[in-house]
């Protein structure tokens, strides 16, 4: 798998505007911003740093980075930006000129530091940002935006909370396959939807509550609603076909049956030491063979979040109670 470079920029200008940054300066080849302080914790590894702030609740100096995403024409764009501006006037520092020659500027040090970074697939800072990103992105508290026109009127409208989990699962033997699972579940109603990506594809969703908007009750627990996600897939699973778990049995027979052969008449030596380092052999060459061709299912959660959605009852979701 990899990225082109295209594809780097939107990922990296999403994330920076997801967790709230402030751009400074963009351009299709780089993009200059001040950290939010979500980022600066995510990318520039202070721990120290952000135990003295949330200790002592002074206001937090997050860090400045230019992210390039085309060295070789943000060079070129840098270039026409220094050949464009006045010269200096020969009449600066003519006194420490004079005193100490020429003078080099000091570097910008601390905070007011701008940190330069090239982004390519591969490259450390953006690992960084994936990782990031993944672990942000387990866990979401979403709003769908009900547009402008319930924000001027005078009757509010209802959100119905959903529970909505991302699985995988995987069949593994010699062979692999995986599913990919969104179920959700109403935690009003109780009402299970295992295609929930159908319910919230291209529906805008926001991070805050909109105005003029409420959450309904809810009946279930997110434990009870847990509950029944994983009752739903093991349902799933359980209804799914058994012929590749068959059929890895045989192969994995097959396959223990000529370990046994090989091993049958070496584990007939007389010499006890090497007939211990011969059964030691046997037993792991088997534990491999086991574990390569046995049979499993496993599932595992992707991501989850609460999902606001519009109540198909609209207001009268209030009378209903």
């Amino acid at each position: 798998m990899t990225m082109t470079q295209d594809q780097i920029r939107q990922y990296v200008l999403t994330y920076l505007e997801t967790t709230e940054c402030q751009f400074l300066e963009k351009s299709p080849y780089h993009v200059t911003v001040k950290l939010s302080p979500r980022a600066d914790k995510d990318l520039t590894n202070r721990p120290y740093y952000w135990g003295f702030i949330e200790r002592t609740g002074v206001e937090p100096e997050t860090m400045t980075f230019s992210f390039i995403f085309d060295a070789e024409r943000h060079k070129q764009l840098e270039d026409q930006k220094a050949s464009s501006q006045p010269e200096p006037s020969p009449q600066e520092d003519t006194i420490l000129g004079r005193h100490f020659g020429a003078v080099r500027p000091l570097p910008i040090l601390g905070p007011g530091r701008i940190q330069r970074e090239e982004m390519h697939f591969g490259s450390p800072r953006l690992k960084q940002i994936f990782a990031a990103a993944r672990q942000g992105g387990r866990s979401v508290y979403l709003f769908e935006d009900p547009g402008p026109r319930q924000r001027s009127t005078l009757l509010p409208a209802a959100y119905e909370p959903w529970l909505g989990v991302r699985l995988k699962v995987e069949f593994s033997c010699d062979m692999k396959r995986e599913e990919l699972h969104f179920i959700g579940v109403s935690l009003r109603t109780g009402q299970i939807d295992t295609e929930f990506h159908t319910r919230v594809d291209g529906k805008i969703l926001v991070p805050r509550m909109p105005e003029n908007m409420h959450i309904s009750p809810t009946r279930l627990s997110l434990d009870q609603g847990r509950q029944l996600v994983e009752q739903t897939i093991n349902e799933k699973v359980q209804a799914c076909d058994t012929t590749w778990a068959d059929e890895a049995r045989e192969r994995l027979n097959e396959e223990l049956a000529l370990i046994d052969a090989y091993y049958k008449d070496l584990l007939q030596d007389p010499d006890e030491e090497r007939k211990q380092a011969v059964m030691e052999q046997y037993e792991s060459r088997r534990g491999e063979i086991r574990w390569q061709y046995e049979p499993r299912i496993v599932v595992s959660a992707l991501g989850s979040g609460i999902f606001h959605l519009r109540s198909p009852l609209g207001t009268d979701i209030d009378r209903s109670r």
